[in-house]
């Protein structure tokens, strides 16, 4: 039978909407930072989040990230760590546009990086963002133990790691992704071990509709825009 010391719960959760007017596929750019309405999402989260008995936060070491953990660390009174391991996906198209309608897929260029999405070639190994991913909710647990850690990635990584743990194939189509903007995916662990996964939206009713998980992307906007 469990007992609440071996119980421990981490929640990944993903950073809120960022000021990208330019439409920029930003990946691990640096200089991208919460929107107003991103800044109200992690407030709403860290409110939602404030009366559970979270002990440890951390956050991938992008701006958007960071922003987005302060004020879970802050309702707790707990300093904030960065983790690499929870950084976005890399990308080779960093720093282009590359959105619905926008002709990306005629351009030649690109093609040498579509042409294996198993893998994906276009950017980091899926295994390899389960591999990094999944020693970042590990190490969360030993530092929770007992307790509650909040940990603030990005979509694709978040997704990638919750479909390994639910024995789901990996390769995958984007809008089908449940991780919205300032979304929980919570994974509990009886001892070592994860038991359950669980997904929450404290923020849905700040989420644009056409960026919720499931909508159509708008022309010349990609769901990669805001990952």
């Amino acid at each position: 039978m469990s007992t609440g010391k071996d119980i421990t719960v981490v929640h990944l959760m993903r950073h809120g909407e960022v000021a990208n007017p330019d439409g920029v596929l930003y990946g691990r750019m640096p200089g991208y930072h919460l929107s107003d309405l991103g800044r109200r999402m992690a407030d709403r989260v860290a409110e939602h989040l404030s009366s559970r008995d979270v002990t440890y936060v951390a956050a991938s070491p992008l701006e958007r990230a960071q922003e987005t953990a302060t004020p879970v660390a802050k309702a707790h009174g707990l300093g904030l760590d960065t983790d690499e391991r929870l950084i976005e996906a890399a990308n080779a198209f960093q720093g282009k546009t590359f959105g619905v309608g926008d002709g990306a897929l005629r351009k030649p260029g690109n093609w040498k990086h579509l042409v294996n999405p198993f893998r994906p070639s276009w950017g980091e190994p899926y295994i390899d963002q389960v591999v990094r991913m999944k020693g970042a909710l590990d190490a969360a647990r030993d530092r929770a133990r007992g307790h509650e850690a909040v940990l603030v990635s990005h979509q694709l990584p978040i997704w990638i790691v919750r479909s390994y743990v639910e024995g789901r194939r990996l390769w995958h189509d984007p809008r089908k992704r449940q991780c919205t903007l300032a979304s929980l995916t919570t994974f509990t662990y009886q001892g070592d071990r994860i038991v359950s996964v669980g997904y929450t939206e404290p923020a849905r009713d700040l989420v644009p509709p056409h960026l919720r998980a499931g909508a159509k992307p708008r022309k010349g906007q990609g769901k990669a825009y805001g990952a």
